[in-house]
């Protein structure tokens, strides 16, 4: 049977093989995309400052896909170039999540395989659309090529852009979704074999099995690659792995020994985070009296708010994170509740799961908190120094008391000696509502700590008490006193601003910029 034509030799209704093609549009512009997300995803997580890293990414991928284009036009034969680009993007796709985790693992680079595993699937993809339409045009579907070829291509990159946030990360580690998509792209190949097999000879046909029966097998072994690519990362076991959509949570644990990492950054050592948490919260509830009314940003493992509930006075502990995945786990895991003595359990304790800044934004009515907690991520994105910047802390001090106190955690005063003292100087800058026209006074301070070297933390607020008083410390605290507090407050000179301090604003972010200088001096 023969298709109808019209008079123009063109199909008068959408025959199967122009109804797949259109199909194959779609689901090759997913795929496409996918990978595209992939790789951005993988190398935030692995080298941080997701906005460098999905620029170059997207930047990369899309001059690859115009090259696609230009390169079609050598393809002699549109319908067999087409099943090879994607049994081509089937292998390279599909592998490129697996290669970039274990690059990164054995060798602690990712730049070659990205970038070139960018390239590849850049052309590869680019060439898609240019042989679809010739396909479309050779087999007399002038009606249906062009436009609707880009309208099912476009709609395909939405498809992708919404499944990848909402139901690919949450549900499928980067690894396995990698080999997912490019089994995929080799099922396109494969029903574009058997429908077109008239016009196709016999030889693709068992490639194309011995990549698909490959990738199969690779998709069944992901969680044993996940696993391998851990154990090199990470010394101690995982006992933890989740991707949420807002970060990648891992756990490990050696004896009682347990540690937290967000996006492979690790977050505390359970060996020596009382260190750290001592010193962000008892020095600013110490100088404050009678503090009931507490705010903790970030410090969703419920640390900080353990150390704020030694103080008999508070009543009330607004805690404020991202992600709903790490609060549920440190309040329900029982050796996790262990660390924080269960503290996101105690009812004094409100768990607001969300942005930060849009937190802040939002007002909350006439609320007046004594003391403000920042425990938040270091800013090595511009995504997270918008929660170091003048404008943010301007929004928190209008929420601050009177007599009330702020402290924020601040990298580290050694390795990232300029951007430590750029929250210093920012947190200086901020206006005070209880002087117009004056900035806020500010207090630094410095603890040692063996997992993540010399750390700072900055305090800041309308009134702050002499840095000679010695706070009020609970009892039972493992570190902190009061000799300990008048050293902390000591900086070396190697340690202090050499000139001028620029204030970190969401118009220009100088606080990024010097906080990669300082840690690629150090460790790049």
């Amino acid at each position: 049977m023969t298709d109808k034509t019209t008079e123009t030799g063109a199909p008068s209704e959408l025959t199967p093989k122009v109804a797949w093609l259109l199909a194959a549009t779609f689901v090759v512009a997913v795929a496409g995309l996918i990978y595209e997300l992939i790789a951005a995803t993988i190398s935030s997580y692995l080298l941080g400052d997701s906005i460098r890293q999905f620029s170059f990414v997207i930047g990369v991928f899309l001059s690859a896909m115009g090259m696609g284009a230009w390169v079609s036009r050598f393809v002699g034969d549109a319908l067999a170039g087409f099943v090879r680009a994607q049994m081509a993007l089937g292998v390279i796709g599909g592998a490129l999540g697996p290669l970039l985790f274990f690059t990164y693992a054995f060798y602690g680079a990712v730049g070659l395989p990205l970038y070139g595993g960018l390239i590849a699937i850049g052309v590869l993809s680019g060439m898609e659309i240019p042989l679809i339409s010739r396909v479309m045009k050779e087999i007399g579907a002038a009606e249906f090529r062009f436009e609707n070829v880009l309208t099912a291509d476009y709609i395909g990159a939405l498809a992708a852009s919404l499944a990848f946030p909402l139901l690919i990360v949450p549900n499928l580690p980067l690894m396995a979704a990698s080999i997912a998509f490019g089994i995929l792209n080799l099922l396109v190949a494969g029903l574009s074999l058997y429908l077109f097999r008239d016009r196709i000879g016999r030889g693709l046909w068992l490639a194309w099995a011995g990549f698909l029966l490959a990738a199969i097998a690779a998709f069944g072994l992901s969680g044993r690659m996940v696993s391998a690519v851990d154990a090199r990362l990470f010394q101690d076991e995982v006992i933890f792995s989740e991707t949420t959509p807002y970060q990648s949570i891992i756990i490990t644990r050696f004896d009682e020994r347990y540690r937290l990492f967000l996006d492979h950054s690790i977050q505390f050592d359970s060996l020596d985070e009382h260190r750290y948490h001592e010193m962000l919260v008892h020095p600013s509830m110490g100088l404050v009296p009678d503090a009931r009314n507490v705010l903790v940003l970030g410090g969703g493992d419920g640390m900080a708010v353990r150390e704020v509930l030694r103080h008999d006075g508070v009543e009330r502990v607004v805690l404020v994170d991202l992600d709903p995945r790490v609060t549920e786990l440190f309040a329900t895991n029982p050796d996790l509740v262990a660390l924080n003595g269960g503290s996101l359990q105690d009812e004094r304790v409100e768990i607001v799961n969300a942005d930060a800044w849009v937190w802040a934004a939002e007002g909350h009515g006439d609320e007046v908190f004594d003391i403000i907690i920042a425990d938040l991520p270091d800013p090595k994105s511009i995504a997270l120094s918008k929660l170091y910047s003048v404008e943010f802390y301007s929004m928190l001090m209008e929420r601050l008391s009177g007599v009330g106190l702020f402290v924020t955690q601040a990298g580290s005063p050694t390795f990232a000696s300029e951007a430590f003292w750029i929250t210093e100087a920012t947190l200086a800058a901020t206006r005070n509502p209880m002087a117009p026209g004056q900035g806020m006074e500010t207090l630094a301070y410095q603890v040692y700590l063996p997992s993540f070297g010399n750390w700072g933390f900055v305090m800041a607020g309308p009134g702050v008490p002499d840095d000679a008083r010695v706070p009020d410390l609970p009892e039972g605290l493992r570190f902190l006193n009061g000799d300990v507090w008048r050293g902390a407050q000591a900086f070396g000179e190697d340690q202090l601003p050499a000139g001028e301090v620029p204030v970190n604003t969401i118009q220009g972010h100088p606080l990024v910029a010097a906080y990669q200088r300082g840690w690629d001096f150090w460790f790049r």
